[in-house]
């Protein structure tokens, strides 16, 4: 026989109140924070959250503020990719001025690129000429 329902997970505690996208975001949010991460320092997934934005890793007891949810959130991605390049020396104006002069390149080459129909005339055209 089909099965016919889906399992609840840790959301089955709430039985068949509060609707199912809010039980559904729940059981996401509770997932999240039950996880294993990886550890920053030691990089083994034995990171856990001890309380809310606190997070441990229970191999080396590194221990490191975080996201309620997530050890790691875009907003301290964003921080950890300004600092480092603050570190390595180059500002955001830097940066900035590198990825304008890679597009450029970018675009330079696209426009001596030949086209796809004529690339395929000339190399028949050379395989012409060897024979």
């Amino acid at each position: 026989m089909a099965k016919r329902t889906q399992k609840a997970g840790a959301t089955a505690r709430f039985g068949a109140r509060y609707g199912v996208s809010v039980r559904r975001n729940a059981g996401a949010a509770m997932a999240k924070r039950s996880r294993k991460y990886t550890c920053p320092v030691c990089q083994y997934p034995k990171v856990e959250r001890t309380s809310v934005g606190i997070w441990s890793c229970k191999k080396c007891d590194h221990t490191f503020a975080g996201g309620a949810w997530e050890p790691f959130t875009r907003a301290s991605d964003a921080n950890n990719r300004i600092l480092r390049r603050s570190v390595e020396g180059a500002t955001t104006a830097d940066m900035a001025f590198i990825a304008q002069e890679a597009a450029m390149n970018y675009e330079r080459e696209l426009a001596n690129r030949p086209p796809v129909g004529e690339e395929e005339e000339t190399t028949a055209e050379a395989a012409g000429e060897e024979e």
